[in-house]
């Protein structure tokens, strides 16, 4: 809006010049001498259209045509301002005494295109890019030596549209259907300003006063105070600013619904209710500081200090503490996670297969949005799944790929340290390297996959690696190793005490004493091969497959049980979906433990002689001999077609 005040200003204070002293001249001889007027002040040519006319009661005025202002020589064809009409009223009693007083300039739907190149120069800048040609030399001296004292008592704007773009074309702001209305009744006072903007079609109503808009107008830094206000809040600021955009104050914000704030902005955001007080500093090369930032989001209250670059794309730098952050009305789980926290049932999206991960797209464009190094410090985080406690967490944004540090986090009853990473500069990856101890295992499965099965304290450390535009692919892909230490626990769906010792088990449940680990992740499969379960002072080795991104498993436990005098360990193989893992027993692998290739023969001389127990069987049933090349197969086929022929015979009346 400054640039729309200044320019305004130069050329209707121009008008109004011409007027005085003018108003018993023709029409168009008056627009003449204002057009005069305004080119040697601007160094732009202005056509009036139409007719221009004169008032002499009630009030000194004149009205004009269409009217149209020249534009830099570096811009373009396109006229910088130009406006259906214009009228402009003068006091008598001021002229009586040599001055000017504009009781009121009203522009009737004025355009207003602005401009910058490449070296910063504006098209709002007048008076060094068009030679005054045409301007007589008697108008161009009384037009720079003027000292008639002006005053701009009111200025009119109706429905004017503004826009802004760079050299190249590219546009960077719109304004469409404003109207502005500037008090100014005495020129060494202060100054009104309101404004009704409309960038996405809601009203924005501005209001400023300008203790010194002389000062503010000639460049230098002078007292303002805004507010702004539209569906769903307002902001304040009062402070000190300067007409090039540097500003200095107290900014306080209220709203009590920020997406509708934003929108009537033309941004998008989430819902919140949102205050903040701060004091910030603005200067006009982009930089915005704000210190003693006091904010609370849905009650959460954070205090520090935040200082932002503006560019293309802006840099956020941050420093933040608060005391307990209740984030889960803001980030509530999105209905694509894998699992929640109720009896291992997992939350699908609509798209999620029945027992599997979302495949619906995941937009991570807003990891470009901006480049940002921000830390927290918190007593505490609550989240849908997981509370945080006493978090100090680092976040660096830069180019699309972030990076989440946790110096130190309290979850799910241990601690874990470490970094999270999601780039999304060439297709979205997310991956990271945690250490973990003294966390309940229950707890961080169900929330992390839906499985609730296994209990226990644990520790270990993970790397991890994913790529893939949905949840579904991620999972599929992920590669990786880690390690886990477990104490004393159980596993809740198999007994594999009651195995062990022939009945007399947990009613279910396998307690052991310490569980050990490694394993490696590649294409979505967890791979372990040495798995050490104490089990009542029994080892228990274990490996298989582990489907992270199948959500299945493949997993085989040793145990060891008493046969005959003698220990054996029977392998018990549990496979099938997360949701309704089957368990089964492998005899012949424990046998063949103990009477090794012996026990196959066994198995085959015992398979001969139940068929030839069979084979005889069905000879005494059938009354048939069957011959040593004939099988049972052959015996029943045999049979069956003479059945068939005896009763095909019989139907036809045969013997």
């Amino acid at each position: 809006m400054r640039w729309l005040f200044r320019i305004l200003v130069v050329v209707f204070v121009a008008l109004a010049l011409a007027v005085v002293g003018l108003l018993m001249l023709p029409g168009d001889r008056i627009a003449q001498i204002a057009s005069d007027q305004v080119q040697a002040r601007t160094g732009r040519s202005l056509d009036i259209g139409g007719d221009v006319s004169v008032t002499l009661w009630p009030v000194l005025g004149v009205s004009t045509g269409p009217v149209r202002l020249q534009n830099a020589d570096w811009a373009g064809d396109r006229p910088m301002l130009t406006a259906q009409g214009l009228s402009i009223a003068v006091g008598t009693s001021e002229l009586l005494r040599g001055e000017i007083r504009v009781i009121g300039i009203t522009a009737d739907q004025p355009v207003l295109h602005l401009q910058s190149r490449a070296d910063g120069r504006g098209n709002w800048e007048f008076g060094t890019d068009t030679p005054m040609s045409g301007v007589s030399e008697q108008v161009a001296q009384s037009a720079e030596a003027a000292a008639t004292p002006v005053t701009l008592e009111l200025l009119e704007l109706r429905n004017a549209t503004v826009s802004y773009a760079e050299e190249d074309g590219g546009q960077m702001l719109q304004l469409t259907n404003a109207d502005l209305v500037l008090r100014w009744p005495d020129r060494d006072g202060p100054a009104e300003l309101d404004a009704t903007l409309r960038p996405a079609g809601a009203d924005v109503r501005v209001a400023a006063h300008l203790a010194a808009p002389g000062d503010f107008l000639a460049g230098d830094v002078a007292p303002v105070t805004v507010r702004i206000s539209t569906e769903g809040g307002e902001a304040a600021f009062e402070g000190r600013a300067e007409i090039s955009g540097g500003a200095t104050g107290r900014l306080a914000l209220d709203s009590s619904n920020s997406a509708a704030m934003l929108a009537a902005l033309g941004v998008s955001g989430p819902r919140v209710a949102a205050n903040l007080a701060t004091d910030l500093t603005y200067t006009p090369e982009g930089g915005l500081s704000l210190r003693d930032l006091d904010m609370e989001l849905n009650g959460n209250r954070l205090t520090g200090a935040m200082d932002v670059a503006l560019g293309d794309i802006p840099m956020l730098t941050a420093q933040l503490k608060a005391d307990v952050l209740d984030l889960r009305e803001m980030a509530a789980p999105s209905d694509s996670r894998g699992g929640g926290g109720n009896g291992g049932a997992a939350t699908r999206a609509p798209d999620a297969p029945a027992d599997g991960w979302s495949r619906q797209p995941i937009d991570a464009s807003a990891l470009g949005a901006l480049n940002a190094d921000v830390g927290l410090i918190a007593q505490e985080i609550r989240l849908p799944d997981l509370t945080l406690g006493a978090p100090r967490l680092r976040l660096r944004l830069d180019r699309s790929r972030a990076v989440l540090e946790l110096a130190q986090v309290t979850v799910f009853d241990g601690t874990v340290t470490g970094q999270l990473v999601a780039n999304n500069r060439s297709g979205l990856s997310v991956g990271g390297k945690l250490s973990a101890t003294g966390v309940a295992l229950k707890q961080a499965l169900s929330a992390a996959a839906g499985i609730d099965n296994l209990n226990g304290s644990g520790s270990g450390m993970l790397e991890f690696l994913g790529v893939g535009q949905t949840e579904d692919a991620i999972m599929r892909s992920l590669s990786g190793r880690g390690n886990i230490t477990v104490g004393k626990g159980f596993y809740t769906g198999f007994d594999l005490e009651e195995l062990i010792r022939s009945g007399r088990g947990n009613g279910g449940s396998t307690v052991f004493d310490s569980l050990t680990a490694s394993f490696v992740i590649d294409a979505g499969d967890l791979v372990n091969r040495d798995l050490a379960l104490a089990v009542k002072n029994q080892q228990v080795r274990g490996e298989g497959r582990i489907g992270l991104g199948a959500r299945d498993l493949d997993y085989a436990l040793f145990p060891r049980i008493t046969h005959n005098g003698r220990e054996l360990r029977v392998p018990a193989r549990v496979s099938g979906p997360w949701s309704s893992p089957r368990v089964s027993l492998d005899i012949k692998a424990a046998l063949k433990q103990e009477y090794g290739d012996e026990i196959d023969r066994k198995t085959e001389e015992l398979k001969q002689k139940a068929k030839e127990q069979l084979n005889q069987k069905i000879a005494e049933e059938l009354d048939v001999q069957p011959g040593q090349e004939q099988s049972t197969e052959d015996i029943l086929k045999q049979k069956l077609e003479d059945e068939a022929r005896k009763g095909l015979l019989k139907l036809l009346g045969g013997d």
